[in-house]
């Protein structure tokens, strides 16, 4: 064999091997999903989803950023600012605060499709404690009633009625018990983003050589094979010393066959995708550090359709699913999030809205610097107004001009 007697076996190397499966938990089944493979080929399920930067972006940007917004409770138009309008944003239980609580259930729902959270309540009534329920270990059912049908959790200890539970889900099924998963529901265009990333690693950890047929006067299939993989040692060997060149025996002949990164279009194949996950989540392709597009004034605009169109449908869903659960419907009790925190790093924008507020009797003063964490002024409590608008023929001079 000549050369081929020198070169190191190798492991026959594969470009791509997308059937390759990944251990998933017992959380999809659960929900009902069953065929975890993609188009592609490839294994999609939570893990290998959150393995997709896009993805990993999208859910962390908006559990996070509706995790940050402050929970504030009203009983009427009177902000409530002790028992459960005080530890609702806090801390939900001894052990979770309420932004741990918040992100995780977010999360959940953003990629399972479900988060559940149990209500406690004490004797009275009154709620003392939420606790954070995995959703892998719920079986959810619906039971009729001699009114109407309503929803049961089943774990492997007790059954939590639907009251006793704040039920968030991403998109729920005709039957309104099951749920659709953003992850499964569009596991082909997740499963080709899987794909492109492990053939273009795959790609270089080969120095960018695509796969090859080795034609030559083998003399058997085992002498074809042996070359075969003294070839696939060669390469490896040269991607790592950087060498150029391989030399192979006389009346040998590697041929490259499939296509190049180049030719397949890896880069635009894998914009494409950034440009489907940003849809799944109805997220612009800016928050998820896509600014291919971006530029000064559409950015801005980005900004406002994050919170007109994305987080606003889920502080929706969130305050009336709270509200029904914890007060129920004829309660004056209800929970609002606060959204003005999110100017809380536009320090001149958050002013101006302070001092609009304030010269237009909207806010008192000291309202402003609660919401600044300031102390309180002695005569900061009245409602304020500028004074310099009047009736024009209040004034003297401009009545007698109107009057000739």
């Amino acid at each position: 064999m000549g050369l081929f007697d020198n070169f190191k076996k190798a492991e026959a190397r594969s470009l791509e091997n997308p059937t390759v499966p990944v251990s998933a938990d017992n959380f999809l089944h659960l929900m009902g999903w069953g065929d975890f493979h993609s188009t592609s080929g490839v294994t999609v399920n939570i893990d290998t989803a959150l393995g997709v930067p896009a993805v990993w972006a999208a859910v962390n940007f908006i559990s996070g950023t509706l995790a940050s917004l402050p929970l504030e409770v009203y009983r009427g138009n009177e902000r409530v600012t002790d028992g459960i309008g005080t530890w609702l944003n806090r801390a939900i239980n001894p052990t979770t605060s309420s932004f741990q609580w918040r992100k995780y259930s977010y999360e959940q729902t953003l990629t399972g499709g479900r988060s559940v959270t149990l209500i406690l309540r004490n004797g009275r009534g009154d709620v003392t404690d939420l606790v954070p329920l995995d959703p892998a270990d719920l079986h959810v059912q619906e039971v009729m009633t001699s009114e109407f049908p309503t929803k049961t959790y089943r774990s492997k200890s007790r059954v939590y009625q639907a009251s006793e539970v704040i039920d968030l889900t991403f998109m729920q099924k005709h039957n309104q018990i099951d749920i659709r998963g953003p992850i499964m529901a569009n596991k082909d265009i997740i499963g080709l983003a899987i794909a492109s990333a492990r053939y273009g690693s795959k790609a270089f950890q080969s120095g960018g050589i695509p796969p090859a047929v080795l034609q030559g006067p083998f003399q058997s299939g085992a002498a074809a094979q042996r070359a075969s993989e003294d070839v696939v040692a060669t390469t490896a060997k040269l991607a790592r010393e950087g060498l150029p060149v391989m030399a192979l025996p006389a009346g040998h002949e590697l041929r490259s066959v499939g296509f190049s990164p180049e030719q397949m279009q890896l880069l635009e194949l894998q914009q494409f995708c950034i440009e489907q996950i940003a849809r799944i989540y109805s997220l612009p392709p800016v928050f998820i550090q896509d600014l291919s597009d971006g530029t000064y004034s559409n950015v801005e605009q980005q900004d406002l359709h994050f919170v007109k169109h994305t987080l606003r449908r889920w502080i929706e869903q969130t305050e009336q699913e709270m509200n029904l659960k914890l007060f129920g419907r004829e309660s004056d009790m209800e929970v609002r999030f606060n959204v003005d925190s999110l100017l809380r790093g536009d320090l001149k924008t958050r002013m101006e809205a302070h001092a609009t507020a304030i010269q237009n009797g909207i806010k008192t003063p000291n309202e402003v610097r609660e919401k600044e964490g300031l102390e309180p002024l002695p005569a900061g409590d009245d409602l304020m107004i500028q004074g310099a608008t009047v009736p024009i023929l209040s004034q003297e001079n401009v009545g007698e001009e109107v009057s000739s």
